[in-house]
Order: structure tokens, then C-alpha cells, then sequence
């Protein structure tokens, strides 16, 4: 086993404040600032990868070069994420194309840096087998019910494999395997933690389609059923499954 692994990316500029607001843009997510000064690198995070943004005195002007490094970024949507690329005016070294149902396109920032989207499709990911990484798994009462839940649902990605279990995509980086037992018995605890940008939105959709917000005791509620956290604590509030198995949100 590696005994290191890559969770972010540093690219300077001599604007990083205007190249980290366009791969916000590009891929719908939110630009931080490190540091309590708000003076440290700007972060857009990718959904647990994180691009950094600095300016250095030894780099200037655009990367003459963009062929040399070139990320691989995951998308939801392919074709959507073209559509941005095209209203922010990326030049694509490779237009976005399918291959096999895959979908491939390699492009360049404003400061000439090449990237690539890749959408891999759900019978490819399949064929590749369950992740190889360590990871967290579950009993379910019908896997078809399951998979119903977690992806008209929740909104994620369900992979049904063929030795009779389920990989359930939380993030692009986490992966739960859900397998049926004939008598199941759900567990009194919580067996998965989702973390949400926004929780209150979030509760409001799954009462939406359906979804009890569980309340205990023990906590005090909002009237959407939410506990909050104290001072470094997330707001929280739980549910269950269809195998009443106990999930919570928190806020992220």
C-alpha cells in the first residue's frame, strides 16, 4: 500500500482570484481563502479534491506547456459541463466526444493549463469491479428497494455488481456497499453520515418526497426536525432507509 496519496493541486497565476472564480464556475463550485486574514491561497473545492490558487514572482503569463500536466476531473454531467466551458470561453484542445459511452474532452483554463472532463459510464465502472480502497458496507432488506432509495432519493450514483451487491457512490470518493440479508435486522445506531452544503434546503426536499425526519429525546429539534450543534459542532437531523436503516445529514 502507497504510503502517501494526492488530495489538492497548487497552480499560480498572476490573477488567482480570476482563474480560481472561473473553475468555480466552470464546475459549480464555491471559491474559499485560506487563512483567518483571508489572505492565504484561494480553494475551490472539488468535491474533497482541492485546486489551490497562489501568485508567485517566478511565474507569469500563461503555461506554454499545458500539455505536460494535465488533470483528470470527473464530472456529473459531460455535455453541461461543456456548455460552461463554452460560455467561458475555454479553447478545447480535444472537443468533448464518447467513446464506448464514456465521455472524454480536454480543454485549457484561461491561463493555458490543460484539463481533462471524463464522465466513465455506470457499465464501465462495473466492468472495473467494486473499489479496491477500503470502505464501509451495510444490510439492506431488498436491494432493489435500495437502490430505488438511494438513487431517486438521495440523488446517488447505485452500481448494481454482479455477485448480487451494490455500490452506492456518496461522493466520487466514497463508496458503500449495500448487500441484501433475508432477515436483516436494522442496527439502533447511525450507519451513514452524509455531509450537505445545505441543510435545511436538503431536509425541506426529502420530507418533499417523502422522508421522516426522526427526532429523539435526548435532543432538542427545530420544527424541521433539525438538532444544532454547538460551537464547532455540525447541525444535524436523521432518517432512516427503506430497511429502517438510520441515516443522518449534516452540514458540511
Amino acid at each position: 500500500m502507497a504510503t502517501a496519496t494526492i488530495g489538492s493541486l497548487l497552480l499560480s497565476s498572476d490573477d488567482p482570484a480570476r482563474l480560481a472564480h472561473w473553475y468555480a464556475s466552470a464546475f459549480e463550485a464555491k471559491v474559499e481563502t485560506t487563512g483567518d486574514d483571508g489572505t492565504g491561497y484561494q480553494v475551490v473545492n472539488l468535491d474533497g479534491f482541492y485546486l489551490m490558487f497562489d501568485k508567485r514572482d517566478d511565474v507569469s503569463g500563461p503555461n506554454g506547456d499545458g500539455a505536460r500536466t494535465i488533470p483528470n476531473i470527473e464530472v456529473d454531467d459531460p455535455r453541461a459541463t461543456a456548455a460552461r466551458l463554452d460560455t467561458l470561453g475555454a479553447e478545447w484542445i480535444s472537443p468533448l466526444e464518447e467513446r464506448d459511452g464514456n465521455f472524454f474532452g480536454t480543454a485549457t483554463d484561461p491561463d493555458g493549463n490543460w484539463f481533462q472532463i471524463i464522465w466513465i459510464s455506470d457499465a464501465e465502472e462495473i466492468r472495473m469491479g467494486p473499489p479496491a480502497s477500503t470502505c464501509s458496507g451495510f444490510a439492506v432488506r431488498d436491494l432493489d428497494e435500495a437502490e430505488r432509495f438511494y438513487r431517486d432519493v438521495l440523488g446517488m450514483r447505485v452500481l448494481r455488481y454482479p455477485m448480487g451487491i451494490a455500490g452506492v457512490r456518496v461522493t466520487r470518493q466514497t463508496t458503500v456497499m449495500v448487500y441484501p440479508k433475508d432477515d436483516h435486522r436494522p442496527a439502533t445506531f447511525t450507519v451513514l453520515n452524509i455531509a450537505v452544503d445545505d441543510l435545511g434546503k436538503t431536509v425541506v426536499d426529502l420530507v418533499g418526497k417523502g422522508v421522516e425526519i426522526l427526532r429523539y429525546d435526548a435532543f432538542t429539534h427545530d420544527e424541521r426536525g433539525i438538532v444544532r450543534g454547538g460551537e464547532g459542532e455540525p447541525d444535524i437531523a436523521w432518517f432512516t432507509d427503506p430497511s429502517g436503516n438510520i441515516l443522518s445529514i449534516l452540514s458540511a
